[in-house]
């Protein structure tokens, strides 16, 4: 039994061998790249539009820039720019999945890892080794279950009452400035920077496994979330918007939800615009009607998307994010942007 348990572990340090490597945007220099894209077609004239557009967000000073995250783009190597986007003011406030926020940046913070793998692999091997896989990339389940905990412990020092998962994911960000592993984690550098982070499905994630086991363990003093709260408070943000604009990632929940605001606030009797800019980063089709592969178009008829500045690029986004990224840090637009500091409104 100790040979084969000797054998599982050699196995899984071998499938755990090769770690992800979060690309920099700051230590190269896209420009020239998506300039020479502007002259093509299909998805580089797309990918240099969006990258024009999301340039003319950052230098807009009445603009709030939101950006949405779903799917795995964080685990696959993106997760820096996320935080850099945040850290050089790129980026007023976040809606994301809650496996962006926490089964991945959370989930890094305590000093886990992702790591390289194979769509190809056999899953039953991996399942018995432990180990998830997103497509190529494999992610260590007892750690995953760390992570789950953690997020229960940090539950049950908090005084039981409902919070929005903005305020629980500041109190995340609360606890890392003293305990987590990894510094600078989206989560933290948010939280420095009063930038703040919306997750409207957040128990979709590791967070609802460590909430399930902080209510089981307070059984009729817990804290619970209220998405509906969050709603109102994304849309407070709204509001007091001048303008806005919309940099998504993938589709899904967070893409509909900040959508939504506009709507949400015009049933308040609120006098608001269409979100003015957007862009959207997606390989989902919209020929089966999926809201969250509805092209921005579409979403103008719905009231949300105003069409005069909108580019959906057709790409898989690991592979163009990074030039709009690295483009628009570059370009330094950024260096003349008023912080919103949106936290601070709650």
């Amino acid at each position: 039994m100790s040979d084969n348990k000797s054998q599982s572990s050699n196995r899984k340090s071998d499938l755990l061998s090769k770690e992800v490597e979060h690309i920099d945007i700051t230590s190269f220099d896209a420009r020239k790249i998506v300039s020479s894209m502007k002259k093509m077609s299909f998805v580089s004239r797309e990918t240099a539009n969006a990258a024009n557009i999301y340039n003319e967000m950052i230098n807009d000073k009445d603009c709030t820039i939101f950006l949405t995250l779903a799917g795995s783009t964080s685990a696959a190597g993106c997760m820096h720019i996320y935080r850099d986007l945040v850290k050089y003011n790129m980026v007023d406030a976040i809606v994301a999945t809650g496996a962006s926020i926490i089964d991945m940046d959370f989930f890094e913070a305590l000093g886990f890892k992702h790591y390289q793998g194979s769509q190809y692999q056999d899953d039953t091997e991996l399942r018995n080794n432990y180990v998830d896989r997103i497509y190529d990339t494999y992610i260590d389940e007892e750690e995953l279950q760390m992570c789950d905990k953690t997020i229960g412990e940090i539950a049950d020092q908090l005084e039981p009452r409902s919070y929005t998962s903005r305020e629980f994911i500041k109190e995340i960000g609360k606890y890392l400035k003293t305990n987590a592993k990894k510094r600078d984690s989206l989560i933290e550098v948010a939280y420095d920077n009063n930038v703040p982070i919306f997750c409207p499905a957040f128990t979709d994630s590791s967070a609802g496994f460590g909430l399930v086991m902080h209510q089981e363990r307070n059984p009729k003093n817990h804290i619970t979330i209220d998405s509906i709260r969050e709603f109102r408070e994304l849309t407070e943000i709204k509001i007091k918007s001048k303008g806005s604009g919309l940099f998504m990632i993938g589709g899904g929940v967070p893409k509909n939800f900040i959508q939504d605001t506009v709507i949400c606030a015009e049933l308040l009797g609120k006098d608001v615009d269409m979100h003015k800019y957007a862009i959207q980063i997606t390989v989902a089709d919209s020929r089966d009607g999926a809201c969250s592969s509805s092209t921005l178009k579409e979403a103008s008829s719905w009231g949300k998307v105003d069409i005069t500045k909108e580019q959906m690029v057709f790409a898989e986004a690991t592979s163009v994010l990074p030039l709009i990224a690295s483009d628009a840090y570059h370009q330094g637009k950024w260096k003349n942007r008023e912080r919103k500091n949106f936290s601070k409104i709650f």
